[in-house]
């Protein structure tokens, strides 16, 4: 491990916009011109509104959406990559674009994204948080289809994330409670895990995969994806004693039933 040193200097800017194709098109041409910011950061138009309500700091409600920027290093490199990156933002579509004129302003900004979850999990009794991953390129594409889910099945989901990387927080707000809708939103989930898929990305970009979303690992590595995962975990714990029953043989099969009953089931389900 190496450590380098802390940054002298960092700035923030925040870039709106009407459209979600715009806010895409400009993490695209950051990356492309070879800038890369520390914070790179996307809110939809829900969780714009829910974090504004809860932090009151001046967020713009109505936008499609918005980017939250942020870049470190010696005042030299940092002044000429944000004005490089007001220039990329405003020609990718941009309808509004705001410097943070202090470190105080910066951080205020930066507290908008690390709010998120916070002024979320407020609204209902239960947070569901997911980490369903793009290309970049495939951003608004992606939005737009979690927000078609959410209206198909009739949850609400508000989505934010690392633009940087394509890694984009879905997140439920739902009570665990009501099992029909708790039923939705797990249809709704594994549909989003889908779409992720079928657009080149995975059913996780940060969290891994764990005993929750084990069902779907097969959607992403393929049957024989996992046949070769239980092997070199057959090699390593011949007698299945290291962290048994999380993701493979009728374990993983039957954790896809639980996750997904019919309201009519889950109440038949004991929880062990």
């Amino acid at each position: 491990m190496k450590l380098i040193p802390k940054p002298v200097f960092r700035k923030a800017m925040v870039a709106v916009y009407d459209d979600l194709s715009a806010a895409a098109r400009t993490v695209s041409n950051i990356i492309a011109n070879h800038i890369f910011p520390c914070t790179l950061e996307f809110m939809d138009q829900p969780t714009l509104q829910v974090v504004e309500d809860f932090a009151k700091i001046g967020l713009p409600i109505h936008a499609k959406a918005m980017l939250a920027i942020e870049q470190d290093g010696n005042v030299e490199d940092v002044e000429r990559d944000l004005k490089k990156l007001e220039e990329i933002c405003m020609a990718s579509g941009a309808v509004q674009l705001t410097v943070a004129e202090t470190p105080e302003e910066g951080a205020k900004v930066m507290e908008a994204r690390r709010s998120a979850l916070a002024a979320l999990s407020r609204l209902r009794p239960t947070t569901i948080l997911e980490d369903a991953t793009v290309p970049r390129s495939k951003i608004a594409d992606m939005v737009q289809e979690v927000q078609r889910i959410a209206q198909k099945f009739d949850v609400q989901i508000c989505t934010f994330g690392h633009a940087g990387d394509g890694n984009l927080h879905p997140t439920a707000l739902t009570d665990a409670r009501n099992s029909e809708e708790i039923h939705r939103v797990e249809q709704a989930f594994a549909e989003i895990f889908e779409v992720a898929i079928e657009m080149g990305g995975t059913i996780t970009g940060e969290h891994g995969v764990g005993i929750v979303k084990a069902p779907y690992l097969e959607w992403k590595v393929g049957e024989a994806g996992i046949r070769m995962m239980k092997s070199i975990k057959d090699a390593i714990d011949p007698h299945q004693i290291m962290n048994p029953g999380k993701l493979f043989a009728e374990t993983r099969k039957r954790m896809i039933y639980q996750r997904t009953p019919s309201p009519e089931q889950d109440q038949q389900i004991q929880t062990p």
